[in-house]
């Protein structure tokens, strides 16, 4: 190799590595063949916010039983397979939760529950509807199967939201939703 090509060649060497060091980063490839599996028990009174999230407190009063499933929906696939279902509760102190059962989807970078004001659509054409209106981040997915709860935020009205999606922040797509009816 002469030594005017050894500065080309390692600027090249350099830029692929960069390039393959970003890749890595966005992509973060190796979580397609891992699993993070949640098992939450059915929550009794209002699960922990998410970090960043205010407590729940609600002005209602506390109803004397437990749970009571305010509205129901079945995940559809976007860009991943998803399955499981979606369900907000009402719960004995009066305050809202989230509650995935049953969730099975691919893991993948920068994952939130979302609860929106979007309509569900199958196909490609319901990817990226979920950031166009209004919608709540609930936290970062725990884990892309098994059951899991998250706060609904004290000052959220649930009447106004019919949708979850499992949302991938990194590339603003949706890889799995629920249309949410009431009960």
């Amino acid at each position: 190799m002469t030594r005017a090509r050894k500065p080309l060649v390692l600027g090249a060497v350099a830029a692929a590595v960069l390039v393959i060091g970003a890749a890595l980063y966005l992509f973060k490839p190796w979580t397609l063949w891992t699993d993070e599996t949640v098992h939450e028990e059915l929550p009794t009174a209002a699960p922990e916010p998410a970090k960043g999230q205010s407590p729940s407190t609600s002005s209602a009063p506390p109803t004397p039983e437990g749970p009571r499933t305010v509205a129901t929906g079945q995940f559809i696939s976007h860009e991943h397979s998803t399955a499981g279902s979606a369900k907000i509760l009402r719960l004995a102190d009066g305050s809202h939760a989230l509650r995935l059962d049953g969730l099975d989807t691919s893991n993948g970078p920068d994952l939130h529950v979302w609860i929106t004001d979007a309509p569900v659509k199958e196909g490609k054409a319901g990817w990226g509807v979920f950031d166009d209106g209004k919608y709540e981040s609930l936290g970062k997915l725990k884990g892309n199967k098994g059951d899991q709860n998250y706060a609904l935020p004290a000052d959220l009205d649930v009447n106004e939201y019919s949708s979850v999606s499992i949302w991938c922040k990194r590339f603003s797509v949706s890889f799995g939703a629920a249309e949410l009816s009431p009960v």
